[in-house]
C-alpha cells in the first residue's frame, strides 16, 4: 500500500466514523427525547407480527402517514446502521456477527425506552429496524464487492 492510498483510508475512515456519530446522536435525539414524554405505563408488545401486520393487511383502517411512518420509518432510519457497523468494525463484515450486533443493539435501544418509559418495547420494531439494517448492509457488500472488481 502506498503512502497516497494509506492517508486517503486513514481520512476516509474518519469521515466515516464521525458521520457514524452524527448518525448515533440524530438517532438518540428522535428515539429518546423528540417529541417523546416519559408516560405513566410501561408499553410493550411481544408479539412478533403484532402492529405490522394490521399495517399491511388493513390498510384502510390507517392514515397513510400512520402507514408510511411506522412501516417504512423503522426500515429506513436503521439503513444507515447496515452501513457504519461493517465499515467502522472488520468483525462485523459477515452476515451471522453483524446481524447479531444489530439486533443486541437494539434491545438495548427498546429496552432503554421501556425502562424509561419515552417509548414502547415493541418486538415488531425490531424485525423492521433488522430489516432496515439488512438493506444497508447488503448495500455496503454490494459496494465493497464494485470496488474489489474495479481494482482487478
Amino acid at each position: 500500500m502506498n503512502e497516497g492510498s494509506w492517508f486517503y483510508s486513514r481520512w476516509m475512515l474518519t469521515i466515516v466514523a464521525c458521520m457514524a456519530l452524527l448518525y448515533v446522536l440524530i438517532m438518540g435525539n428522535l428515539l429518546f427525547v423528540s417529541g417523546r414524554t416519559p408516560g405513566m405505563n410501561y408499553q410493550y408488545n411481544l408479539v412478533p407480527l403484532e402492529t405490522i401486520k394490521p399495517l399491511l393487511f388493513e390498510k384502510n383502517r390507517y392514515h397513510t402517514e400512520a402507514w408510511v411512518k411506522n412501516l417504512f420509518g423503522n426500515i429506513v432510519m436503521f439503513i444507515p446502521l447496515g452501513i457504519w457497523i461493517p465499515w467502522l468494525f472488520r468483525r462485523c463484515r459477515t452476515f451471522l456477527p453483524f446481524t447479531g450486533i444489530v439486533v443486541l443493539l437494539l434491545l438495548a435501544v427498546e429496552i432503554t425506552q421501556l425502562i424509561t418509559r419515552v417509548g414502547s418495547f415493541d418486538v415488531d420494531d425490531i424485525i423492521l429496524n433488522t430489516v432496515g439494517a439488512w438493506i444497508g448492509y447488503i448495500g455496503f457488500v454490494l459496494f465493497i464487492y464494485s470496488q474489489r472488481r474495479t481494482r482487478n
